[in-house]
């Protein structure tokens, strides 16, 4: 694993390469020769961590977008083995074929609680990327969905959609499909699902193809995922017909877990690892599981009926209020004149 992150380290990370090196060394040296060089092994990865530690302390928000879209993160069915061991998933709308971009499982969370957990998956090489078409889903991707939310429903289980998209595919088939009515569609049930309903922002939240499985009762962003109306490159060909200004618009589109957090979006933001979740699978997978038994323990005490929905009405209805745009923008700008 650690040779993986060395070839995939991001030009931001490559303070760290010479120390992770010379921390392979001393371990490969304590091995060959049988010496203990524990003490300066333990020094290095301390120093390693600080190094991490102050990088990731100041992201700009295009380094930020390539955290989020980093080939090493954790993807979705690494997240589906640690909440359930016991998945069983599922394939296919029922109207026209299987989307391998959306994945859905159900199974037990700690061997007593029923989830179903949909979630896009991007593929973990590039086979798998193209298979997956990279997680932009289709029309069919999203009626899978919105079948398994049903489904979930019928069994009385809590729902939990892990986005991690650049958007729902935008080419001809798909729109002959019906993309946006798939999608739309989606919006409008999931406010009348009477389950409650977990999302959380594991990478990349890219357009309708994230709201496509969004409409939470909760929702929640990993500490270096990224959310926005559109990609950075998508808002840059638009605007200017030149992509490579990516970077400044990011800066514009304030798409980072902690601009949406200021803009009262999300509900809360998960911390990573130091160094972000792609240095460390397990304590990623393991933070996103605490949150979610921690929200199924706050959701047992509301009614799963009219209370639920009323709730989540309210919830989205108050965001969309122009007096609460009115306000947020108002903090937005006196906390910019105070920098």
């Amino acid at each position: 694993m650690e040779s993986k992150k060395m070839s995939n380290l991001l030009s931001f990370e490559k303070p760290v390469a010479q120390i992770q090196r010379r921390i392979e060394d001393l371990e490969k040296e304590s091995q060959e020769k049988n010496i203990d060089l524990s003490v300066s092994i333990e020094q290095l990865r301390t120093e390693l961590k600080l190094e991490l530690q102050q990088i990731f302390s100041q992201l700009s928000r295009w380094e930020k977008v390539m955290v989020a879209r980093h080939p090493e993160r954790p993807k979705l069915i690494d997240y589906i083995k640690v909440l359930i061991p016991d998945y069983l998933y599922f394939c296919g709308d029922r109207l026209f074929r299987d989307d391998p971009a959306i994945f859905g499982a159900m199974g037990h969370i700690n061997d007593n609680q029923l989830i179903m957990v949909i979630g896009h998956y991007k593929g973990k090489n590039t086979r798998d990327n193209i298979q997956c078409n990279f997680g932009m889903a289709n029309p069919e991707g999203y009626r899978k969905a919105l079948r398994l939310m049903r489904l979930a429903e019928k069994f009385r289980a809590p729902i939990v959609t892990l986005i991690d998209t650049p958007g729902a595919y935008p080419g001809i088939e798909a729109e002959e499909h019906g993309q946006s009515e798939a999608i739309a569609m989606n919006l409008r049930e999931m406010f009348q699902l009477k389950v409650p309903i977990l999302s959380i922002v594991t990478g990349e939240g890219g357009s309708g193809g994230a709201l496509g499985i969004g409409v939470g009762d909760k929702i929640m962003m990993m500490e270096h995922a990224i959310y926005s109306v559109i990609s950075p490159e998508g808002c840059a060909s638009i605007l200017w017909r030149d992509a490579s200004k990516a970077s400044e618009v990011a800066e514009k589109l304030k798409l980072t877990a902690q601009d949406i957090m200021k803009f009262k979006l999300i509900d809360e933001i998960i911390n990573e690892p130091v160094g972000g979740a792609h240095r460390n699978h397990r304590e990623a997978t393991d933070s996103v599981k605490k949150c979610i038994l921690q929200w199924l323990n706050q959701s047992e005490k509301i009614s799963w009926n009219q209370d639920l929905l009323d709730q989540r009405y309210e919830k989205y209805i108050r965001l969309a209020s122009f007096d609460h745009v009115k306000n947020l923008m108002k903090d937005i700008r006196s906390s910019e004149e105070n920098l």
